[in-house]
């Protein structure tokens, strides 16, 4: 909550143009400053800042909600709880779709068509309510430069040929779609935070990261010191901001996660997305392993190579993700 803009803490548009000058843009920003530092950028007295200390602190403090609040809210209008994947056995499993409010972690090797997944979402997203749709728009953030915009306008076609029967349908469909292609983890956190005006003027109903992976994998070496906290922090406040748009705006975030370690023979496990647990945990394994090579080295032989989902971690767990594996 603490990401919140501080023009939605209902300060006026004088102080807070004033407060961006000094690169003050959120509450957290705001309430990260002494009373004194506050008196000079906004150039109130002491009584003032007090007061805009409360009214940001209250903005931004979470409203407390017990479980049958949720419980009957969901029940009213189930379907503004779930974006429906139209898979009936997927939306089974999923207990109606795709929750809004959360995130969704989607984990598999590559290839196995989470980006198909994600841009059949899209449009899934800019259905209107009545066909199970969330009638408002998207924001695609493309790490891999995977994104098609002709397999997109295909998919819409040949899922819903009765909705989509005009050029006119789909070139709507498509201006729904806003699509960044961020390829370091700084322009990704960037973007993220940037997300929270977008999703207020252009009524964005579906964020999607295609994939969180591709940017961790291609900036951190594990094996270097110092990466593995910076990686750790990296996904850590990705997380939290995304968590936060999810249920400040009661909307689904879907993310990716490649996944291409493998247990062959040799048990090498290197896991391109881990959480620092995860990796404590894969250094002492290794060494064990190595050590149960010889004793195993004819069990593993009679096996087939088996694949290690590695997912996002404890980051994303914390914020009470889904997570789909494949």
């Amino acid at each position: 909550m603490a990401a919140k803009k501080l023009r939605r803490a209902k300060l006026s548009q004088e102080l807070c143009e004033r407060l961006s000058r000094y690169q003050i843009t959120t509450c957290q920003d705001f309430l990260c400053l002494s009373l004194l530092e506050l008196m000079k950028v906004t150039g109130q007295s002491y009584r003032n800042v007090q007061k805009l200390l409360r009214q940001v602190s209250l903005a931004c403090a979470p409203k407390m909600q017990t479980a049958y609040e949720m419980k009957v809210r969901r029940s009213v209008n189930p379907s503004s709880a779930f974006l429906s994947t139209t898979l009936h056995s997927l939306d089974k499993v999923l207990h109606g779709g795709v929750p809004c409010g959360s995130l969704t972690e989607i984990t598999s090797p590559p290839g196995c068509g989470k980006t198909q997944f994600c841009i059949m979402m899209s449009v899934l997203a800019t259905l209107p309510v009545s066909m199970g749709g969330l009638d408002g728009a998207v924001v695609y953030i493309d790490t891999e430069s995977a994104f098609s915009a002709e397999r997109l306008v295909e998919i819409a076609g040949n899922r819903f040929p009765t909705y989509f029967d005009s050029d006119e349908k789909l070139f709507c469909m498509t201006r729904s779609i806003h699509l960044y292609r961020e390829l370091t983890c700084d322009s990704v956190l960037k973007r993220i935070k940037s997300l929270e005006e977008e999703i207020i003027s252009k009524k964005v109903k579906l964020i999607i990261i295609d994939s969180v992976a591709s940017v961790v994998r291609k900036e951190f070496d594990t094996k270097l010191q110092g990466n593995l906290a910076e990686r750790s922090n990296f996904l850590a406040r990705g997380a939290s901001l995304l968590k936060y748009l999810a249920e400040e705006f009661s909307i689904p975030v879907i993310l990716t996660n490649q996944i291409t370690t493998s247990l062959s023979n040799g048990l090498a496990i290197p896991a391109d997305l881990v959480s620092p647990a995860d990796d404590l945990f894969l250094s002492e394994a290794s060494q064990r392993q190595h050590q149960a090579k010889k004793q195993d080295q004819t069990w593993f032989s009679a096996h087939k190579p088996a694949l290690l989902s590695v997912p996002l971690g404890f980051s994303a767990a914390c914020c009470g993700s889904e997570r789909l594996s494949s």
